[in-house]
Formats: structure tokens, C-alpha cells, sequence
């Protein structure tokens, strides 16, 4: 079992899934750390609060965090203040390090964003009007709003399914590019609006 801690966002998923990543003091970066089980197998786990050098060399020290996304973009590291931790865990004393890889990380989606295909500024306008009234109906009437999103869902599926095929001809990397996403999701994202096997 591996366990860590990701971010994601609603458009992008998993394609830009994003962490905090470890640099020890030569610049490597470390293994996942196994930690043994009482009563079950042991597990391995890489969140970056286990790298505080307690058990060294099976829990090295790291040197600094930086961000790092599912895409291949890693953030600047940012070093890690060992002398001014005290007598605090890495998981407290480290955590404002860590929020800035996820600002780091945040602006790395803001640009991503911005390299993708934009949407006409009244079209972008009108989903966002459509969302808004959605969100102030679920106050009053949440069963019409679950309808409302339901019928978005039809008229997604509608509108979509030729542009889907039309897209599935053109070079899949442009147009993973163009939708912010790696070539899996595309290619998913593809197949359940045209209405045909991700795996053909």
C-alpha cells in the first residue's frame, strides 16, 4: 500500500495531479518508506513529513519540498529550516513549506489553463450565469436543481458526441493540449462523449 497526499482539480484531474515531492542535501530524490505492520503487511509511504530523519538511512532528511505534477512540471525547491524547527515534527514545523508547493503548484495550473483552447467570452459568460442559477435554485428546491444538472448532462452528451469524433481525427497530442489534459484522459474523455470503447 502506498500512501501519499495529491491534489487535483475539477477540469484537469489527474492529469495535473499534483504533491509535494522531497530533495534530500545532494540533490536525489528518496525512496518511498516502508513502514512495518503489527498485524498486517507493512506499507510504503512517501508524503514528505516521514522524511525527517529519525531513522536514517531508512528515513532520510529532507533538504527541501517542492511541488510536482502528474504532467512532469516540478516547482523550485524551497529549503527545508531545520534549525529553527525546535522541538517540533516535521509534519508541524514543515507545513508552511508544503502550503507554498501547493501555491507553486496553483499558479502551474493557472498557466496551464491559460495554454488551452478558450471558449468565446459569451459562451463562458452564459455557463457561468447557468451554474449560478443552478447553485441559487438548490437553496430553495434542491430536487429541480439535481434535474436542471441532469438535463446539462443530456445536453452534454448531445451537443458533443460529433465534435468528439470530429476531434478523435485530428493529432491526439494537439488536442490533449488544447484540453489541458494527458492522452489517457483524452482519449477517455473522447470515447464517453462520441459513444465508443476508450480502449479501441
Amino acid at each position: 500500500m502506498d500512501s501519499d497526499e495529491s491534489w487535483t482539480t475539477e477540469e484537469y484531474g489527474r492529469s495535473h495531479e499534483g504533491r509535494v515531492g522531497v530533495l534530500l542535501a545532494d540533490g536525489a530524490v528518496p525512496g518511498p518508506v516502508y513502514f512495518d505492520g503489527i498485524s498486517v503487511s507493512g506499507s510504503t509511504v512517501r508524503h514528505w513529513s516521514v522524511y525527517d530523519g529519525s531513522d536514517h538511512p531508512r528515513r532520510p532528511q529532507a533538504h527541501a519540498l517542492r511541488a510536482e505534477c502528474a504532467c512532469g512540471w516540478k516547482g523550485r525547491p524551497r529549503t527545508v529550516d531545520w534549525e529553527a524547527a525546535g522541538d517540533l515534527p516535521f509534519r508541524e514545523h514543515g507545513s508552511r513549506t508544503a502550503e507554498w508547493c501547493l501555491e507553486d503548484w496553483d499558479q502551474h495550473t493557472t498557466a496551464v489553463h491559460q495554454t488551452t483552447i478558450p471558449l468565446p467570452a459569451e459562451l463562458r459568460a452564459l455557463l457561468e450565469d447557468v451554474a449560478a442559477a443552478i447553485e441559487k435554485l438548490a437553496e430553495d428546491a434542491p430536487v429541480a436543481a439535481v434535474k436542471a444538472a441532469r438535463e446539462l448532462e443530456v445536453i452534454a452528451a448531445r451537443t458533443a458526441h460529433w465534435p468528439a469524433h470530429q476531434a478523435r481525427a485530428e493529432d491526439p497530442e494537439t488536442v490533449a493540449a488544447a484540453l489541458g489534459l494527458n492522452a489517457g484522459e483524452t482519449r477517455a474523455l473522447l470515447a464517453r462523449f462520441g459513444g465508443w470503447s476508450p480502449y479501441r
